[in-house]
């Protein structure tokens, strides 16, 4: 896909994602978090997201997945649907971390809904193991 000068398109991610909802519209958003910053709280996504990391490290984790940490010039992807996105912040609590993700959201749906507290406790079997310090 690169040309012969080592310039141009660069393939970063390839992935099917399980659904895409009929009628979906798509957003392109720019996610900055200062040092430290644990991101959005617990949430799901309409629709499947897709996301590069500009700069720093992202602390991610998703619904039965371990928790991960994603740096700069790394892609990132979320099912979404009934998936709960647990984490979304800042790994570093010394720089910021930037990233761009691309939302299809389904017609009719918020893009992004919390989880509440209630649920988080029913589905606390499908959480991945967490980390310990």
């Amino acid at each position: 896909m690169n040309s012969a000068s080592g310039f141009g398109p660069k393939m970063l991610a390839d992935v099917k994602p399980p659904f895409i909802p009929e009628g979906a519209s798509g957003m392109t958003v720019l996610v900055e978090w200062p040092p430290g910053d644990p991101g959005t709280p617990a949430h799901r996504h309409s629709g499947p997201c897709f996301g590069y990391v500009i700069e720093g490290e992202v602390r991610w984790e998703l619904e039965g997945e371990p928790e991960r940490v994603i740096k700069a010039g790394e892609t990132f992807w979320e099912p979404g649907g009934d998936v709960i996105h647990y984490q979304n912040g800042n790994a570093r609590s010394d720089v910021p971390v930037t990233y761009v993700v691309t939302m299809l959201c389904a017609p009719g749906q918020p893009m992004l809904t919390l989880v509440d507290e209630e649920e988080l406790e029913r589905r606390a079997h499908l959480r991945a193991p967490r980390p310990t310090d």
